[in-house]
């Protein structure tokens, strides 16, 4: 599954034309493994026959055009390397933005802006109408949180644990915005913390965020209950 769907891809709406000086543009930040969507945007009014090349940059492969509309093909070359939307209607307008799916190889470091992706337009004659560049970030797939346990009445202080990406620097905030706890994640993707003040003593929620090289990613919400510590099981 791709674009805002899949925790850790997220899908960044194309710049307007006017934006980027009347070239094609795309974006989207997509956590190593994962896919996400690039929206290819400031598309001029097109003919029949026209079509629209994106290049995958390095480090990424195109594994679908999901565009669902008439008047339009899509399609993915054999080896990812590229895929293209062809105009096989009408004109189409100038307003449209086109969808394409990128997966971003599992080794990618997050943080990083992959190289050589491109944009192309030409007409049906195959001259070129339009240029232009596709900015893909790695981004960080969600962390974990995987204990406590919803639901497990709690001392102030339980060790609070669960997985991120190696060497994301990782913090609990509790449901009022404040910090639990931070450490960071061992190179086998575990953490684990424990409170230094101590969490306040009825309902509260916790949440991790995991941050590495400019890139952060959440985790569920766990509902927690803290009760004395002469009172938890």
């Amino acid at each position: 599954m791709a674009g805002a769907l899949v925790v850790g891809a997220l899908a960044v709406p194309g710049e307007s034309a006017a934006a980027r000086g009347g070239g094609l543009w795309g974006a989207a930040t997509i956590a190593p493994g994962r896919e996400g969507i690039v929206e290819v945007a400031g598309v001029p009014e097109t003919a029949a026959g026209a079509t629209l090349t994106l290049t995958a940059p390095r480090g990424a492969r195109v594994t679908g055009t999901p565009l669902d509309a008439s008047g339009y093909r899509g399609s993915v070359a054999a080896d990812g390397r590229s895929a293209t939307y062809t105009v096989t209607g009408g004109a189409a307008r100038q307003d449209r933005v086109f969808p394409f799916v990128l997966a971003v190889a599992a080794h990618a470091v997050p943080g990083t802006l992959l190289r050589d992706c491109a944009l192309r337009l030409t007409d049906g004659r195959g001259v070129p109408r339009a240029v232009g560049r596709c900015a893909v970030t790695v981004g960080l797939a969600g962390p974990t949180l995987t204990s406590p346990l919803s639901g497990v009445p709690l001392a102030a202080r339980p060790e609070i644990s669960g997985t991120a990406h190696p060497g994301a620097q990782v913090t609990v905030r509790d449901k009022d915005d404040r910090e639990a706890c931070a450490t960071t994640a061992a190179p086998d993707g575990t953490w684990a913390c424990t409170p230094g003040d101590g969490l306040p003593a009825g309902a509260n929620r916790l949440q991790a965020v995991a941050t590495l090289n400019g890139v952060s990613a959440m985790s569920e919400q766990v509902d927690i209950s803290v009760v004395p510590d002469d009172g938890a099981q």
